[in-house]
């Protein structure tokens, strides 16, 4: 996609495309230092998240993943020195876990840094209409997979 695009119609599948290359650059990029993506997503969830939300259930919700899994990642990364565990959230039920100085020095060459500097260089107004333009995407998408379930996927006719 160009600049040219601003000023045209660009059809709904050419956008999806668009949409999808993006994804799988950043998803492919983020198979960076001996990490996984999920292993990324939690270190920076982790990084802005504050006091009780520093929890392996509070970043599954956020992220709309069963907690098994999550919490695996997070025990990972404690493994691996990135976070360690900060007490409980709340009559001791959440562990609570925060960034090593590990995990902020790995965060430093986070693999999504391109993406950041590229929304960054846009100016104000674009930002503003991808953000208002990104929030039904998200929930359309987040949607389609509840509504999928095993053989209630959609098929090509």
């Amino acid at each position: 996609m160009t600049n040219s695009a601003a000023s045209r119609n660009v059809p709904a599948a050419d956008l999806a495309r668009a949409f999808e290359l993006a994804a799988r650059l950043v998803h492919s990029r983020s198979h960076a230092c001996g990490l996984y993506p999920a292993q990324w997503s939690a270190l920076r969830y982790l990084k802005m998240a504050t006091g009780e939300y520093r929890t392996a259930m509070a970043l599954a919700r956020y992220q709309g993943l069963a907690f098994g899994p999550v919490a695996r990642t997070v025990r990972t990364l404690i493994e691996r020195g990135f976070l360690r565990k900060a007490g409980s959230a709340g009559r001791g039920r959440a562990e609570v876990v925060e960034l090593t100085a590990a995990g902020e020095e790995i965060l430093a060459r986070d693999p999504l840094a391109p993406l950041v500097l590229a929304l960054a260089a846009l100016d104000p107004a674009a930002r503003s209409a991808f953000a208002v333009a990104l929030e039904p995407i998200l929930e359309a998408l987040a949607g389609a997979g509840e509504a999928e379930g095993p053989g209630n996927s959609p098929k090509n006719d």
